[in-house]
């Protein structure tokens, strides 16, 4: 799937980037078609699954300055134990090349002398387009067509100690995830932050809470009780697509009993869960992480399953 998002923010401090994406698979490989890996002055984005593989095509990116079509059978050729093949497909984006990406779907030509846009891909666009279908990945007669990301979900992470740097360690690399990074002053955030992660100092962060999209999820683990009860108040005001709160069941017990007081029904209250993570994983700080991005991850993959069933 085509990043947009990524290989805008790319192209707008580098000037352009080169792109490898896999675009067809045989048999058994590292990773699926439409995984992607961007490289350029400023490093490597995403993997095509690491190995020789990925070796091999960094190699071949370093000498390019436009498309390329590559097969690899990953046994014979490359000493790879996964013995499938692969296609990858090596592009230049630019602001350019960008411009022209409109729609679900993002079909180009990636084979010099390609010639006209196959019926199989026009095929699949008009699909896409008139009946929201899923876009394929498809290489045919020298062009390929790739899903472009949809909008990234949302999530707000409201504090910046040793849990909320853990959690954006965490979550900032993974695809489908606009993060904003909330807390009280801006010495509280580390000096780097991750490439995508919106930085919000607020004196006040619970009135910031009814700026938030009503779909998006929420991450509240301040360094204040007090704020934390704050910011499930305005939260459950405005409404959100999940929420979670760091804390003991003790906590939670003591919450829910004033957010109750504060005219709250038990039905919305019980939408915040609390604690967060994974008990087993212990209560260390990236162990809180692991399991609160799996927690999100498994709740995404749920909600795409169902939309697919629907549609």
């Amino acid at each position: 799937m085509l990043e947009l998002d990524l290989i805008r923010r790319r192209v707008a401090r580098e000037g352009c980037v080169l792109r490898v994406a896999i675009a067809e698979v045989r048999g058994s490989a590292p990773r699926e078609a439409g995984a992607a890996m961007v490289t350029g002055p400023a490093g490597l984005d995403g993997t095509i699954g690491g190995g020789a593989l990925e070796f091999e095509a960094l190699q071949v990116a370093a000498g390019l300055a436009g498309p390329k079509v590559l097969r690899r059978a990953l046994g014979p050729e490359l000493g790879q134990c996964c013995g499938g093949a692969v296609t990858l497909v090596f592009e230049v984006f630019d602001a350019a090349l960008l411009a022209g990406i409109d729609g679900p779907g993002f079909a180009r030509p990636v084979v010099a002398g390609a010639g006209e846009m196959p019926l199989a891909i026009r095929r699949a666009l008009s699909e896409a387009r008139a009946k929201g279908a899923e876009v394929p990945v498809l290489l045919v007669d020298g062009w390929l067509l790739e899903p472009v990301a949809e909008a990234r979900r949302p999530l707000w992470i409201w504090g910046a100690g040793h849990v909320g740097r853990a959690l954006v360690a965490v979550m900032a690399p993974l695809p489908g995830f606009a993060i904003t990074w909330v807390d009280t002053g801006a010495e509280r955030f580390p000096d780097a932050v991750p490439e995508g992660v919106t930085t919000v100092p607020a004196a006040d962060p619970a009135q910031l809470a009814a700026h938030a999209p009503a779909d998006a999820a929420h991450l509240v683990l301040t360094y204040s009780h007090a704020l934390d009860l704050a910011l499930c108040d305005a939260l459950l005001r405005r409404g959100f697509g999940w929420a979670g709160l760091i804390g003991s069941e003790t906590k939670w017990v003591r919450f829910r009993k004033r957010l109750s007081e504060a005219g709250h029904g038990d039905a919305q209250i019980s939408r915040i869960r609390c604690p967060i993570g994974d008990k087993s994983f212990g209560k260390h700080p990236q162990a809180i992480a692991v399991g609160v991005a799996a927690a999100l991850l498994r709740e995404t993959a749920q909600k795409d399953a169902l939309k697919d069933k629907i549609a």
